[in-house]
């Protein structure tokens, strides 16, 4: 499959807060081998919410697109073989 149905998203930056136009999405921790179990988030009515594996605080951002982070490397991206 070349894209997500969910958006997936990762803190291989270690950045302390990612913006995202999501409002469910996964979050994988970081970049696989050492990601961790990809826990399925929704902000539901709040505009913030913070994994509970890898306490990424994750922030909704109106002027991103669905599947749009900022900074934009933290966007999980499928590995073409």
């Amino acid at each position: 499959m070349s894209d997500h149905v969910v958006p997936h998203f990762h803190n291989d930056a270690g950045v302390p807060v990612i913006e995202i136009g999501s409002q469910e999405f996964m979050c994988v921790g970081a970049n696989p081998p050492f990601d961790h179990p990809h826990v399925f988030l929704d902000l539901g009515n709040d505009n913030e919410i913070i994994c509970p594996y890898c306490s990424t605080l994750y922030r909704f951002a109106a002027d991103l697109k669905p599947g749009e982070a900022r900074p934009p490397e933290c966007v999980l991206k499928d590995k073409v073989a």
